[in-house]
């Protein structure tokens, strides 16, 4: 089989736009290292700290580290090395650009809204789909309304997400509860909902791909639950990004930026509570800021 270049590597997860800024990245860096293919931390901290005397914008070196990563990444999937020398290599933003976490919900609130009850009954199947995908996936509107029904792999137990301008296309598991719900709905619900042509996963009452206004519409009867919190599809997905990173068996910086589809691991790292952030700031020493 012929090997991937490191473009064809990089446009498997990433954007045209995402992987041209990479490789412009990644080709300076190289052209400074020559040696950079049998780098170890120190090198890459190195050059990272020259990088800061002369840019001090934290979102742009960020942006450079993200490339070196993916680098190191094509490394290790190519087979020329084992290790990654800065997998867990992070720059600290500034506080300031924080999320305010203390207004989001959690994994137990979020849940709740599984126990909805429906106006129209032959609905709830299918809104406990589209929920399931808001509180347990971190979807945005948008990515559920381009779901196609070929995307979910009820065997593998997955579900492909599409590339959009501002986010990744990613792969994400389904929970083991969504699996027999997502069954349903592709064998029964949406077959008898079905009134056009469409692939789209996700219908509407009247049969038709949903929209994102409507997707809006099912969370707006949920709102009396917090009536002290603003609850619509965006707050819950900064909400589960949020709990991923912060509660209960913390994921790591680089599985959330995945999961959630960011391009860059500072708006990741905008969700980490501040009195956490000693966890992820493994060389702010070299970054002041």
């Amino acid at each position: 089989m012929e090997k991937q270049t490191l473009e064809q590597f990089l446009l498997q997860d990433c954007s045209k736009q995402t992987v041209k800024s990479y490789l412009f990245s990644i080709n300076h860096f190289l052209k400074m290292n020559p040696r950079a293919k049998r780098y170890k931390y120190q090198h890459i901290v190195g050059y990272m700290e020259e990088i800061g005397q002369k840019q001090s914008n934290a979102k742009y070196r960020v942006a450079i580290l993200s490339a070196i990563k993916k680098y190191y990444d094509y490394l290790i999937f190519s087979g020329h090395r084992t290790d990654h020398p800065c997998k867990q290599l992070n720059i600290k933003v500034n506080s300031n650009q924080a999320i305010q976490v203390q207004e989001l919900f959690s994994s137990e609130e979020l849940q709740l809204l599984m126990n909805r009850e429906n106006r129209y009954q032959h609905l709830d199947t299918r809104n406990h789909v589209l929920l399931s995908l808001l509180i347990y996936q971190g979807l945005t509107s948008n990515e559920i309304a381009r779901l196609e029904v070929k995307d979910v792999d009820l065997d593998g137990g997955t579900i492909k997400i599409k590339a959009s301008t501002n986010l990744n296309k990613r792969t994400l598991g389904l929970e083991a509860k969504q699996i027999k719900l997502f069954a349903k709905y592709i064998d029964e619900t949406r077959e008898a909902q079905l009134r056009c042509q469409t692939d789209k996963l996700i219908l509407t009452k009247l049969g038709k791909p949903i929209k994102v206004d409507s997707i809006h519409s099912v969370i707006e009867p949920l709102k009396p639950l917090f009536p002290d919190r603003d609850l619509n599809p965006k707050t819950i997905r900064m909400s589960v990004i949020c709990n991923w990173l912060n509660t209960g068996n913390k994921l790591p910086l680089e599985r959330v930026q995945y999961q959630s589809g960011h391009k860059w691991p500072g708006t990741t790292e905008k969700y980490i509570k501040v009195n956490n952030l000693l966890e992820v700031e493994l060389i702010n020493r070299y970054f002041p800021i």
